[in-house]
């Protein structure tokens, strides 16, 4: 697939999403979803999840694909530097009390970081990889980890410009769930024109990035993003969502 002017522009939106510091784009939900999480904003809301299993402390945690040959091409182009869609494996290590067996408390955080990551955030999460990395005292609280581990302060709502900008902003905004546009690619409303091979016509392609509330899950949210942006332009661009915050 040729991009119009395409190189340029994602490169320089992979410099700015490595210089922030946000991680990898997670996809949410399989190939038709068109959607995906910055890789900062899921382990958030797994480390938060993990402050639930009593006397542990969640070290190192990382998500990736669970194995490459499964994945599939998405329904619509991805962002730069995105994971294709597909299974995922969540790997961590964790310190954890002698106040129950480690083998059963390993168990019940497994069972806490795939419940969170597949019920509140969408993900595709099929295996999770756990190892021990030490013993806790007892009234150990690990409060510097639940510091480091706070969701980052949402930016402050970004503004889209031009008519179908903002026709684009006000449709996502309008969706149950959304907080607001953000920034951290870039413009929070990114649309291009893109010529596939083999087609007849070049066709538009919108992306745009979003803040959600915990309280809904964000593939569900994408979901309606994507269907709300479709409907309002008059050509029905192609459309893929990026959640870069849960608030």
């Amino acid at each position: 697939m040729r991009q119009a002017g395409g190189m340029t522009a994602d490169r320089w939106a992979q410099a700015v999403r490595h210089q922030l510091g946000i991680g990898r784009l997670l996809p949410l939900g399989d190939a038709r979803d068109g959607a995906w999480i910055a890789e900062r904003a899921a382990e958030a809301v797994l480390r938060s999840a993990a402050w639930d299993a009593p006397g542990v402390r969640l070290d190192a945690l990382r998500v990736a694909v669970a194995d490459a040959a499964d994945t599939a091409e998405p329904a619509v182009p991805a962002p730069p530097s995105a994971l294709p869609p597909g299974p995922l494996r969540v790997t961590a290590e964790f310190a954890a009390t002698a106040s129950q067996p480690l083998p059963a408390t390993a168990t019940l955080l497994r069972h806490t970081l795939a419940a969170a990551a597949n019920g509140r955030l969408g993900l595709t999460v099929t295996e999770v990889d756990l190892r021990v990395t030490g013993l806790l005292e007892e009234d150990a609280e690990g409060p510097a980890e639940r510091a480091a581990a706070g969701l980052p302060e949402p930016p402050g709502a970004a503004r889209a410009e031009g008519s179908d900008e903002t026709r684009v902003a006000a449709a996502a905004l309008g969706v149950p769930g959304v907080l607001h546009l953000t920034g951290t690619l870039g413009h929070p409303v990114h649309i291009e024109l893109l010529f596939p091979e083999g087609a007849a016509l070049p066709h538009r392609h919108v992306r745009l990035e979003v803040a959600v509330s915990s309280d809904r899950r964000a593939r569900d949210v994408a979901r309606e993003v994507r269907t709300a942006v479709r409907r309002t332009l008059p050509d029905h661009p192609t459309v893929a969502v990026v959640v870069s915050a849960i608030g």
